[in-house]
């Protein structure tokens, strides 16, 4: 089983997920079912198929939070000492063409969402600027256009 990287903070965020799955939600939907039970004929009652559908996403994500934490690798990035983008890192970078900055922040594949600016380091852009330091220019094909960003800053936090 190959080991999925994680920072700290995402680490964490699995564990409260899953301890609010296991501590507030599937008590309430055991709850919800019994009280759907109780009304009678289970073959025309929608709460009760709802409630069962709502277990079967609860248990199915509780099993997937417990074998995302088992192959976790917690790695902190403040512990990181070297100056080249990596796992963890905090690169600004400038987009040549447009001339706008942007901070992507370096994760595993769990923990990426770009709308935050969490990259995945298995993505285009997350390949493209790792080993890259600061002054290296790197191109990145996307299906719209071709991207250039140039490196103005790395950092660990």
């Amino acid at each position: 089983m190959q080991r999925v990287p994680l920072t700290p903070n995402g680490y964490k965020k699995l564990q409260e997920e899953l301890e609010r799955l296991l501590k507030v939600d599937r008590p309430k939907n055991i709850q919800a079912i019994a009280e759907a039970r109780a009304h009678g004929d289970l073959s025309e009652n929608a709460e009760y198929h709802a409630a069962r559908e709502q277990q079967s996403f609860i248990e199915g994500r509780i099993q997937e939070l417990k074998a995302k934490i088992a192959m976790a690798q917690v790695i902190d990035p403040a512990t990181i000492k070297q100056t080249s983008a990596a796992f963890g890192a905090t690169v600004k970078v400038l987009d040549v063409e447009a001339d706008v900055e942007y901070i992507f922040n370096l994760v595993g594949p769990e923990e990426a969402n770009v709308k935050l600016g969490k990259i995945s380091i298995s993505s285009p852009v997350g390949r493209a600027l790792i080993g890259k330091d600061v002054g290296d220019s790197v191109t990145i094909k996307a299906p719209a256009r071709t991207i250039e960003y140039e490196i103005l800053e790395i950092s660990f936090e």
